[in-house]
């Protein structure tokens, strides 16, 4: 074998170690029955089960599944028309329009941050459930209006001719000829729109109101105070299904 390619080789397993070796790690100590996180001792699920008796972390797991379906339910929503439109229509100002769909998924989370919580305080808007959702929607939209709109990319539009030359309304056109082809895009879209809200902290770290917590911010308030190992089961439990979820996205997206 080449020394090129077994350079490359080496080259590409020792990235892969530095990439996951750390996870593997956090997830191994997990299961340690020592609260240090330096020497294995044993086998256990304690640390799982006073996790799942921590009221706080429960609470903020609560919110953020609730932050997570509605943040995702609008960006999907507004994501999804926006790409319609965008490949339907033609008009003035198509061209700036589309790239400033993209300035939110460009600048830095915690410019975002800053000005989300800069425009709720001139318009008095409270911070908590409410503005995380808005928040969470507002970087969620250009990446569900990516995926749809690459899906829109191989779309015929002679099937929606034809079935409003058949007498289908344009919202029958919609509901039952557009979308189904374009559901698989939207699906992407609406999973990947939901693992970014679950994970957000830079922004919710600035939208959120002082009685209102989510789980990764739960989790960084936690690690302030010294890593434990029920802050590693913490963290396996929203790795898997972070992992689960974006998994299922690429899986509809490929389809």
């Amino acid at each position: 074998m080449p020394k090129r390619k077994i350079f490359s080789k080496l080259y590409m397993v020792l990235i892969f170690a530095l990439l996951y070796v750390p996870i593997l790690v956090l997830i191994v100590f997990s299961f340690n029955t020592s609260k240090l996180n330096a020497v294995w001792t044993g086998f256990t699920l304690d640390w799982y089960r006073k996790l799942m008796g921590n009221r706080d972390i429960l609470r903020a797991m609560g919110n953020s599944l609730q932050v997570a379906f509605l943040s995702t339910a609008l960006s999907t929503m507004v994501g999804t028309l926006a790409a319609v439109g965008m490949y339907r229509y033609k008009f003035k100002g198509k061209a700036v329009l589309d790239n400033l769909l993209y300035i939110p998924m460009v600048i830095p989370e915690i410019v975002l941050g800053i000005a989300l919580l800069m425009f709720f305080s001139r318009f008095r808007v409270p911070l908590g459930i409410r503005t995380l959702v808005i928040a969470h929607a507002t970087f969620s939209i250009p990446f569900v209006f990516i995926t749809v709109k690459s899906r829109m990319a191989g779309f015929d539009s002679a099937i929606e001719e034809a079935a409003m030359d058949l007498g289908a309304s344009p919202l029958q056109t919609f509901l039952h000829v557009t979308l189904p082809v374009i559901l698989p895009g939207v699906a992407a879209g609406a999973l990947l729109s939901f693992t970014l809200s679950i994970d957000d902290v830079i922004t919710s770290f600035f939208v959120t109101g002082p009685s209102t917590n989510t789980f990764p911010l739960q989790v960084y308030s936690m690690v302030k105070f010294g890593v434990s190992p029920e802050i590693n089961a913490l963290s396996t439990v929203m790795l898997v299904i972070t992992i689960t979820v974006a998994l299922l996205g690429e899986k509809l997206k490929k389809e």
